[in-house]
């Protein structure tokens, strides 16, 4: 299955509760912080939700 690097780069403070709990459930919440995951539809979601706080890389 195909794999995402997820690299949180902007901060979550003055940000709804609901993108603090969803960088959270990315198991990310520090700057800089990275986790790779496999790209399924329920973390493309969550993706979504905090597309303008992280950057992602898409892995072979």
């Amino acid at each position: 299955m195909a794999q995402v690097r997820i690299t949180q780069v902007r901060s979550t403070i003055k940000r709804p509760k609901t993108q603090k709990l969803a960088i959270q459930s990315l198991g990310l919440g520090k700057i800089n912080r990275s986790i790779v995951l496999d790209y399924n539809p329920s973390i493309a979601g969550v993706i979504r939700k905090v597309e303008h706080l992280v950057t992602i890389e898409h892995l072979a």
